[in-house]
């Protein structure tokens, strides 16, 4: 089982930033895919951002040209750079890497 930690998330402004992280217990570099996704309240978990070994990546449309997923392979993490942020990307943020799934961390964007 692929344990994976997540970090970065908190309190930030609308229209402000925060980069998320996703550290895997396993080496990444072959693994075809991995994302982001995000859960709000009362809603179901959606999927925010994948990357591939590639490197291709695709995005939800709320988040598109905001987002940036990204991944370190030497460190085995894999990154979401948020920017512009709005009250509406409040939600517990999680990474997915083949079957596993990290604990969650909590994203708020309010004044």
């Amino acid at each position: 089982q692929v344990q994976v930690v997540e970090s970065g998330g908190g309190l930030v402004q609308p229209g402000g930033s925060l980069r998320l992280s996703c550290e895997a217990s396993v080496r990444i570099f072959s693994i075809y895919a991995m994302g982001w996704y995000r859960q709000a309240p009362g809603k179901q978990r959606e999927l925010v951002a994948r990357i591939t070994s590639r490197g291709n990546t695709n995005y939800a449309d709320s988040v598109k040209g905001r987002f940036t997923i990204s991944r370190d392979n030497a460190k085995n993490t894999i990154y979401l750079q948020m920017n512009s942020l709005k009250p509406e990307d409040t939600a517990v943020y999680y990474c997915n890497i083949m079957t596993s799934w990290g604990q969650g961390t909590q994203v708020t964007v309010s004044s």
